[in-house]
């Protein structure tokens, strides 16, 4: 009496296993067709860590930079000249020798400089001319030796030495805002209207497209209803469509660009917003058009005030919630030429200036997360 009951267990049976053995397949193969390579990604986090570091601290202060030159004269041959003094304290150039014969290889000492940095030394010479001398670089201490050379070019004429030169670059007054955030600033407000710009386009195509694309508006008659799957069909193909690739497009149709980003964005929110209103017009509580179609009222009449009423706080919920979106989509399509601030992103990044990268990182993070916050309040109330 169980043999039925069993035998209908088996086929349940064998299919959970082909299922799960189906599902197994398929991350296989995902995880081969990614190329996933955890060892190689442990490996390389020391490539990763300067970058990382880089990105997490930004340029957002700077001081004013005014180069000093540091010398001291060194008469060649000794004797030829008065030789320099060193001061006691401060930046300071700090010789091997006071004076030098020609030919003479000495150590040149370098004092309270500004650490880490690459510097040159040389030799100016009596004619006010300078001599090349060697690139240096100083410790974090601000610290530096390197070997000079007393060739003849730098003897002392008419009594007059060389000197012993290295200009630097010193901070001065307090400290102020980079370039890079009035740069980063100046491209992040024009990512944001550029979104504004695109989605207030799209949201003017995409309201009467949405009445063309609702079944409970149009779906009547042939003709009707051929108007009802055109609709839907160009919504749908428009849809599928990347926006980075339609601003790639438009990039060399108009342009690199805000404008070419701007056109790219509107493409794509008309077929999202276009789909998401249609949907609230279908959505809609039927009795208002009922009773205003018994009262004779004609289809203008029946929509704009039975229809317009119902979807109004749901249109304004999904347009500000588009413009949260194209917000952070603007910032992607700046990468091929659409402006604003991912092509600023990317031209930092191309550029390897990295703590520049990371300021515009940060706003955009910034941006939107307040855009974020701010929708969502908005929604809130309109609910």
């Amino acid at each position: 009496m169980n043999s039925p009951a069993r035998g209908a267990k088996l086929p349940r049976a064998l299919r959970t296993i082909l299922i799960v053995i189906g599902v197994l397949v398929a991350y296989v193969i995902a995880y081969r067709g990614s190329e996933v390579d955890f060892p190689r990604l442990i490996g390389s986090l020391g490539k990763g860590g300067p970058l990382m570091q880089d990105f997490l601290t930004p340029d957002l202060v700077t001081r004013e930079i005014q180069p000093v030159t540091l010398q001291l004269a060194l008469p060649v041959p000794c004797g030829s000249a008065p030789e320099g003094e060193v001061p006691a304290s401060g930046p300071r150039l700090v010789p091997g020798v006071p004076c030098a014969e020609l030919r003479d290889k000495f150590t040149v000492e370098g004092i309270d400089l500004a650490p880490n940095t690459e510097l040159q030394l040389r030799w100016r010479l009596p004619s006010d001319q300078y001599f090349p001398g060697p690139f240096i670089s100083t410790d974090a201490d601000g610290h530096f030796s390197a070997e000079f050379e007393a060739r003849p070019i730098v003897a002392t004429k008419d009594g007059v030495p060389s000197k012993i030169e290295v200009e630097l670059l010193v901070p001065v007054g307090g400290p102020k805002p980079s370039a890079a955030v009035f740069e980063v600033l100046d491209a992040i407000i024009v990512t944001i209207f550029m979104a504004l710009v695109s989605t207030t386009a799209a949201v003017v195509v995409a309201v009467p497209l949405s009445f063309l694309a609702a079944r409970n508006i149009t779906r009547r008659g042939r003709a009707g209803t051929a108007i009802y799957y055109i609709t839907r069909t160009t919504l749908s193909v428009f849809r599928s469509y990347e926006p980075i690739i339609l601003a790639t497009l438009f990039a060399f149709w108009v342009g690199f660009g805000p404008f070419a980003g701007a056109i790219a964005l509107a493409i794509v929110t008309v077929a999202s917003l276009g789909k998401l209103y249609s949907e609230a017009v279908e959505n809609i509580d039927p009795g208002p058009m009922e009773a205003l179609t018994a009262t004779g009222a004609n289809r203008l009449q029946v929509v704009l005030y039975g229809v317009v009423p119902q979807i109004v706080p749901d249109f304004l919920s999904f347009t500000i919630y588009h413009w949260d979106i194209n917000v952070r989509i603007s910032t992607i399509i700046g990468y091929v030429g659409g402006g604003g601030i991912g092509y600023y992103l990317a031209q930092m990044i191309n550029t390897s200036q990295n703590n520049k990268a990371g300021t515009a990182i940060w706003a955009i993070v910034v941006v939107v997360w307040a855009m974020d916050f701010l929708s969502a309040e908005v929604r809130k109330r309109l609910a």
